[in-house]
């Protein structure tokens, strides 16, 4: 009884979330509209109001995107946000609108929904040095000892402040869109990621992801490990 009475209220939050989506792009004042987020923050979480105002909330990207019509540019806000707790916990958000502190709220909406945890050693780095590529972003993650701090992109450093990773050193190699460096930080923190060169799942993506260097070569590979190899086939 109690599994059955578990799917109805998931299947009440689904459908009052689906009424919020519904009234989303109709046209509310200011203060309307930040307490229909708040209701919506108050579905998705278990948190209350002022547990996730003492959240991390860093607004990082804040641009003018515009959408050509037949009647000419149809300029718009959007923003990225990231939030975190300081101790594991970190997700990031993008939405736009035609202002910005409704892009603002809504982009936290979508944080919320994308949070996950990170896991950290001995609470304060990486478990082990990590390397991604999205787009012609290329990007080294590196376990640092106690003491040494966050020496990396101002971008990187905002979402690992976030995350509760105090020690760490980053390079970004290529382009440093700061899109693509968030994106493809978080491609490392957040484990189960789609694996490079695959796309999102449903026939897209795959052009901007990494497609691979293909199959090294014995001279590769002996150069790594630092001794030639010996061939069993005679």
């Amino acid at each position: 009884m109690g599994a059955f009475q578990g799917e109805e209220d998931g299947l009440a939050v689904e459908e009052e979330l689906e009424n919020f989506e519904e009234v989303e792009g109709s046209q509310f004042r200011e203060d309307e509209q930040e307490m229909h987020h708040e209701k919506k923050l108050d579905l998705l979480t278990d948190l209350t109001r002022a547990e996730r105002a003492q959240l991390y909330q860093f607004p990082l990207i804040r641009r003018i995107v515009k959408h050509q019509t037949g009647k000419g540019k149809v300029a718009r806000y959007s923003v990225l946000t990231v939030i975190g707790n300081g101790k594991g916990l970190v997700g990031y958000g993008e939405a736009k609108d035609f202002e910005t502190a409704a892009a603002f709220s809504k982009s936290l909406v979508q944080a919320f929904k994308n949070v996950d945890h990170v896991e950290r050693f001995e609470q304060r780095t990486v478990w082990t040095e990590m390397e991604t590529k999205l787009g012609s972003t290329r990007l080294v993650i590196r376990p640092r000892p106690v003491g040494f701090g966050l020496r990396c992109n101002p971008y990187v450093h905002q979402v690992l402040k976030a995350a509760g990773i105090k020690d760490a050193s980053v390079k970004v190699w290529g382009s440093r869109n700061p899109g693509n460096v968030v994106k493809a930080l978080f491609r490392m923190l957040h484990a189960g990621n789609a694996p490079l060169g695959f796309g999102n799942g449903v026939g897209g993506g795959a052009k901007k992801l990494e497609k691979g260097v293909g199959m090294r070569s014995t001279f590769d590979v002996e150069r790594e490990r630092g001794r030639r190899m010996i061939n069993l086939v005679k």
